[in-house]
């Protein structure tokens, strides 16, 4: 974890009056770190090291505060997190998702595809955010 990272999410919580809590703090940090995806039961274990007997709630709040500022994003079919770039917030989120060895690439097609938009138009269907997650197998696994 580097500590421009850490620097720029304290940067940007001060930009936007949002507090730098100890749970956020951490949470930021042992994601940003891991090197696949990570289950808030795994990033509650590891906020145990320095908070002292955290509770479930404690982890999904940090998360969901770091997924509702941009920070990380949720792997629905995973039920893990992933990091993102900082002050990287997009509508939508699309994920390659490797079968074999667990890697997950962000991909950035951060429009939606004419054909879901017409649809979603002719529905008249109001769209808040758009997820896509593609299983298969990697290069290095094939």
């Amino acid at each position: 974890m580097s500590k421009a990272a850490v620097k720029t999410f304290e940067e940007y919580c001060n930009t936007h009056d949002l507090r730098v809590t100890q749970p956020r703090l951490l949470a930021f940090k042992i994601v940003h770190a891991a090197k696949k995806p990570i289950t808030a039961y795994e990033v509650l274990e590891k906020m145990g090291k320095d908070i002292k007997n955290p509770k479930p709630p404690t982890a999904y709040r940090a998360l969901d505060f770091l997924a509702d500022h941009g920070f990380v994003h949720r792997i629905e079919s995973l039920n893990a997190y992933v990091s993102c770039d900082v002050n990287h917030k997009h509508e939508g989120s699309q994920f390659m998702i490797c079968d074999g060895c667990g890697d997950v690439e962000e991909i950035h097609v951060c429009h939606l595809p004419k054909s879901l938009e017409d649809k979603v138009k002719s529905e008249k269907f109001t769209l808040h955010h758009w997820n896509v997650e593609v299983h298969g197998t990697c290069a290095r696994c094939a």
